[in-house]
């Protein structure tokens, strides 16, 4: 059996699936124009093969909803706070992308982000280490815990939902004994790293948001033309010209709107207030707080990273082709026990980033922000985004999509439904879109069964 690496040749890429076309049809979706274009998406749609359309139609309706309802929701303040909020669920998520791929689940994934973080803020502020050694001690705990996660389900053959089960148990008690143990504070440890609280409480200066924009966009645009140009090369047609210009302008308003709400003020006290200085009461100008917070900056580096992993190296064909079928991956010569583990220890590694940032948002590490809610929210954005439960199908795109859902139902809920049965009506109403969710999954993959698409 050849490995990972050494695989060539023994599942050879579907020529149309290379060109952005329908896979089995020997024509790519460009063929005809635009309009063969639409109609051949509109076919793959009705056949079962939505991806993330439902998810973000369902975005459209909830931002429109609880703008509606709830004016404060639409202020920049609260756009840059859900921004912030929810990017530690989002990088689990991404995390979880990967196992999901593979028809596999890790219920540790919240507390292992626990874990880390409780190793990260140990170091900090009980041995006082830099914030390189202890934020390189958080993501190598996270390897080594996916490490174990996957060689018990790949070579023990234990279930993952039996594994990360017990790890789930297991770690919220590690968490706590790292935080109620050792040198420094305990329980509730305060971050006092200034770059580890940065991520999520400071904003890069308003020249480097724009920088970002112009990177993003002009990265997007260059990948989509060199990709063009290749399969021309190829004799292939891919997305026609007006198509592929389309997704280029809509990422570039995007963007370029993205950043400049976010560059205004969204400080919520904007006049002068009065405050002791050095022993004199002086009228002082609050803050602004302005510009893109530094943790959008690791949400896009990971995003394109693992985007460009998945959809741009032989691994990432690998890890849809076990995902897809596990024995005929097998019998072509993938090592799919190296798959199957290496998909965990991308997935706690994820978790040990989320855990840092979520300890971030909230300037210190406590065994409840990472509770079994954190690893829900993750599960559920990586779902409802459009990552199938049943492994195969998934973009890194779902977990973004389906964190900003799960988000702006958290938020928008919290300021509509307020009260004792705030938080009641709020778990019910996102229990309810992940049912959902799973529920389109299901049907799709029946559909894509049936049309012969899946």
């Amino acid at each position: 059996m050849t490995d990972v690496e050494n695989d060539k040749s023994r599942i050879p890429p579907d020529p149309t699936e290379e060109a952005g076309g329908e896979p089995g049809t020997g024509r790519p979706d460009g063929a005809g124009g635009v309009g063969e274009y639409v109609r051949r998406y509109v076919g793959r749609v009705r056949g079962g093969d939505m991806g993330s359309l439902p998810a973000f139609a369902g975005l459209v309706v909830l931002v429109i909803l609880f703008s509606l309802l709830q004016p404060t929701f639409r202020g920049l303040y609260n756009f840059g706070n859900m921004l912030t909020e929810g990017s530690g669920p989002v990088l689990l998520a991404m995390g979880l992308v990967f196992v999901l791929l593979l028809g596999e689940i890790d219920l540790s994934a919240g507390f292992t982000g626990g874990v880390c973080a409780a190793v990260m803020v140990r170091l900090m502020v009980g041995y006082n280490m830099p914030w390189p050694v202890t934020i390189g001690a958080a993501l190598v705990t996270g390897v080594l815990i996916g490490l174990l996660i996957g060689w018990l389900r790949a070579k023990v053959r234990i279930p993952s939902f039996v594994v990360t089960l017990a790890f789930f148990l297991a770690f919220q008690g590690v968490a706590l004994y790292i935080v109620d143990n050792g040198p420094g504070a305990h329980g509730d440890v305060r971050i006092t790293d200034s770059v580890v609280l940065a991520f999520e409480n400071s904003q890069m200066p308003i020249w480097a948001g724009w920088v970002l924009a112009a990177v993003v966009i002009l990265g997007y645009a260059t990948l989509k033309v060199m990709g063009q140009r290749a399969r021309l090369r190829q004799g292939l047609t891919g997305e026609p010209t007006p198509v592929l210009a389309l997704k280029v302008a809509v990422l570039a308003v995007a963007s370029v709107a993205f950043v400049w709400f976010l560059s205004q003020n969204r400080s919520i006290n904007t006049k002068p207030i009065l405050t002791n200085v050095n022993g004199t009461i002086k009228l002082v100008q609050p803050p602004a707080v302005e510009g893109v917070p530094w943790v959008v900056l690791v949400l896009v580096f990971f995003f394109v990273l693992w985007t460009f992993v998945l959809s741009r190296t032989r691994y990432g064909r690998h890890v849809y082709a076990v995902g897809g079928n596990e024995e005929a991956a097998r019998r072509a010569g993938i090592a799919v026990d190296r798959v199957r583990i290496s998909v965990f220890v991308l997935g706690s590694l994820m978790a040990a980033v989320g855990g840092i940032m979520i300890g971030s948002n909230v300037a210190a590490v406590s065994v409840q922000n990472y509770s079994g809610n954190t690893l829900l929210l993750a599960v559920g954005a990586a779902v409802i985004g459009g990552t199938s439960l049943f492994g195969g199908k998934g973009r890194m795109i779902d977990a973004i999509i389906g964190g900003a859902v799960v988000e702006v139902i958290q938020n928008g809920m919290s300021n509509l439904v307020q009260g004792t049965n705030g938080s009641s009506v709020q778990y019910m109403v996102t229990g309810i879109v992940l049912l959902l969710a799973a529920a389109i999954d299901a049907l799709s993959r029946r559909r894509a069964g049936v049309t012969g698409l899946g």
